[in-house]
């Protein structure tokens, strides 16, 4: 039988040690409430020690190892829910335990990057938030916003600016849009209405270039050069003969625009239609969006695709026919050392016939 003096101070030492982790607890808790909300990813499989150093990371709790001993001490640590939370600073630990044993905080996010068009962002968004498929398509049909935009269009193509969004459950389709169209307002310079002026281009018209150049760009710092190329044609009266116009109008992606395809039926089909498509085939970042209302200063008409994605760009169309047959020999090299037989013929070739145009500002067969 233990003695009553061994017993007091097992219990002093206790009361010792509860008091000093209540003394940390009340340090470690304070956080600046005015802070704005932080977001936190909690992986499926995480311990609690590893959301403890995610709180910590993003300075919602001071010492991760005193948290994680905390929820350990209540029992909550089998308790764990995996998702993305957004949550405000200030609050007290068993806040934050019960945001993450119950879900409340849990978000739903979704990446949009830069040249994802509505087909791909429309099935996502419905998948994230969760809503039905239709809703999604209705809201990116929204008359108001495509009013007050400006927007031909029948669609908000290439206004869902790509970056990250989180949703609280329960958020519509058409909240969802209207928050993406507003990240593309927030970043669209005022200042650069001047810029559309001196190029004679609506708003609507440089985001349809911008676009263009955004897949067309495999190298960022092509991007001004690519946009150029588009400009000079277009001053020029020369069809822009973009291969990613004519893959939007196919609706589907296609690894090589065949001589078939450039037949297909579209306005957006550059190839047969003057002059630029009647909207947005993406959505472009801020660096193509700059680059379409900024070109570089080049005479450059049009551009081929080398192997490792950066283009060769030409003034004349001999010199480009030139570039193509360089960029196919060295193509074939390629495919010979990996002993890949080669693919039928792609589109478009160096001279056509029956074109009076000439190719395209750059081809696809580098891919």
């Amino acid at each position: 039988m233990p003695s009553p003096f061994r017993t007091d101070r097992t219990r002093r030492r206790l009361a010792g040690v509860i008091a000093i982790l209540a003394l940390s607890v009340v340090a470690a808790c304070r956080t600046d409430p005015a802070a704005r909300p932080r977001r936190v990813v909690i992986p499926p499989g995480s311990t609690f020690a590893a959301a403890a150093e995610s709180l910590y990371r993003v300075r919602l709790v001071r010492s991760a190892r005193l948290f994680a001993l905390y929820a350990r001490v209540g029992g909550h640590q089998r308790d764990l829910k995996a998702g993305t939370y957004v949550l405000r600073p200030g609050m007290s630990w068993g806040e934050l335990v019960d945001a993450l044993t119950k879900g409340r905080g849990l978000v739903r996010s979704i990446t949009v990057p830069e040249g994802w068009s509505l087909g791909s962002i429309v099935p996502q968004l419905a998948r994230v938030l969760p809503a039905p498929p239709e809703s999604v398509e209705a809201a990116v049909r929204d008359t108001a916003i495509r009013r007050r935009l400006d927007v031909p269009t029948k669609t908000l193509e290439g206004y869902l600016f790509p970056e990250t969004y989180t949703f609280a459950p329960g958020t519509s389709a058409r909240q969802a849009v209207a928050t993406m169209v507003q990240a593309f307002e927030t970043r669209w310079d005022p200042a650069w209405d001047a810029q559309l002026a001196a190029l004679t281009m609506s708003r609507h018209d440089i985001m349809t270039l911008a676009s263009i150049v955004e897949k067309e760009a495999v190298v960022p710092e092509e991007r001004p050069v690519i946009s150029a190329v588009y400009h000079n044609r277009l001053r020029r009266g020369m069809r822009l003969q973009a291969d990613p116009t004519v893959q939007y109008a196919l609706g589907r992606h296609v690894s090589r625009v065949l001589y078939a395809d450039l037949e297909v039926d579209s306005p957006y089909n550059t190839y047969r239609n003057a002059g630029l498509p009647p909207g947005p085939i993406a959505s472009p970042g801020l660096p193509s969006i700059r680059a379409a209302l900024f070109p570089a200063d080049v005479p450059y008409l049009f551009f081929v695709a080398h192997p490792d994605g950066h283009h060769e760009f030409r003034t004349t169309f001999a010199e480009h026919s030139a570039a193509i047959q360089d960029m196919r020999r060295v193509r074939d090299s390629i495919a010979r050392a990996r002993g890949v037989p080669r693919a039928g013929q792609p589109a478009p070739a160096p001279a056509k016939p029956a074109r009076t145009t000439k190719p395209a500002a750059r081809t696809r067969q580098a891919r």
